[in-house]
């Protein structure tokens, strides 16, 4: 056989095995959102080597492009990505490699970028390059509001559990940048999957997300409660019973304390009372008393010296009025002299 037949044999058997071996894996259709950061998550495979005039050639890629809306993508064809060109559109950005993942991202999202991507490598053989001719088709919206959808469906969580918020839309779109608010303030988070837990009552709210490139998208509010366990109720039932007994003690005693204080005051008052009453009462007593004294004195005088009763009942009623009046100013000292009066006219009838 030909050396030319021989190139030709092996070419076609590169070819063959190239079609089995090599292969492009692209996401499903993508919906974009017009303003907004698209990935699209891309793999491929190769073969490792391939038999060149009875040599065995080992596949090295040199070059990988992505095109738009052409089947082979192959050429002068345009492409939005080529690892060739230095004049590259900043807005894709090429996030694979050269040996197995071909993940192409694009920055603000427009029109121009609604068609149908493909991806192609080329080798160190021209027999070697292939496209995935299947390619990703893109959609692009210009406006749409963004939704939270919860990974448990339930709005009411208990304190301790996990729970994560997508921001999503109404399109199928991969690593979206969003921007997310809490009660109005925005979050540090800015992928579409929000993380919370173990969640504690700080983290009930009202959620929203919004585009970070793109205004009037930003969802509905998500509210999000919650709640204490049953062994949190439980604490905190008893904490507040470990509050309120020395509280209801000590309000008990201080209300005591005051009952006490009121009957002691109440009681020293009617204790004075009585004793002002008592000395009141025992002043009039020993009046009337000194008043017989001096009666029974003057009496027995009389009997026994009749000649001088006139003047000494003179001289007794004289004593007596001053005694009287000196007591009306001072009692204890008109009493003591009084007294001394009556041993004095004792003694000198005696």
């Amino acid at each position: 056989m030909a050396d030319w037949d021989k190139k030709l044999l092996w070419g076609f058997m590169f070819l063959l095995a190239g079609a089995v071996g090599q292969s492009v894996n692209y996401p499903p259709p993508v919906c974009a959102v017009a303003g907004s950061t698209l990935t699209l998550p891309c793999t491929f495979t190769q073969s490792k080597t391939f038999r060149d005039a009875d040599k065995e050639v080992r596949i090295k890629i040199v070059r990988v492009r992505w095109c738009q809306n052409h089947e082979i993508c192959q050429g002068s064809t345009p492409s939005v990505y080529d690892s060739d060109s230095p004049n590259i559109n900043p807005r894709y950005r090429y996030l694979g490699d050269l040996e197995g993942s071909c993940t192409l991202q694009i920055t603000d999202v427009n029109r121009e970028d609604e068609a149908t991507l493909r991806f192609r490598m080329e080798v160190n053989h021209t027999t070697g390059h292939f496209t995935g001719v299947l390619g990703v088709s893109v959609t692009v919206r210009e406006q749409t509001q963004m939704e939270i959808k919860s990974s448990s469906g339930d709005r009411q969580m208990t304190k301790g559990e996990t729970v994560t918020l997508h921001c999503t839309a109404r399109c199928t779109f991969h690593r979206l940048k969003v921007t997310w608010f809490k009660d109005g303030h925005a979050l540090l988070e800015s992928s579409p999957a929000l993380h919370l837990g173990p969640l504690t009552a700080e983290d009930s709210g009202n959620y929203t997300c919004a585009l970070e490139t793109k205004q009037g998208t930003e969802s509905l509010p998500y509210g999000l409660d919650v709640k204490a366990g049953e062994e949190e109720e439980d604490r905190k039932a008893t904490e507040r019973r470990d509050v309120n007994v020395p509280l209801i003690v000590g309000v008990v005693f201080g209300v005591l304390l005051a009952l006490f204080t009121l009957i002691m005051v109440l009681c020293i008052i009617r204790r004075k009372r009585a004793a002002d009453n008592q000395r009141a009462a025992g002043g009039e007593g020993e009046q009337k008393h000194l008043d017989n004294i001096y009666s029974n004195i003057l009496l027995n005088s009389d009997l026994q010296r009749g000649g001088q009763l006139q003047e000494t009942s003179q001289a007794v009623e004289d004593v007596s009025y001053a005694s009287v009046q000196f007591q009306h100013k001072n009692q204890d000292r008109a009493a003591e002299q009084e007294e001394a009066v009556i041993y004095s006219s004792v003694a000198s009838r005696g």
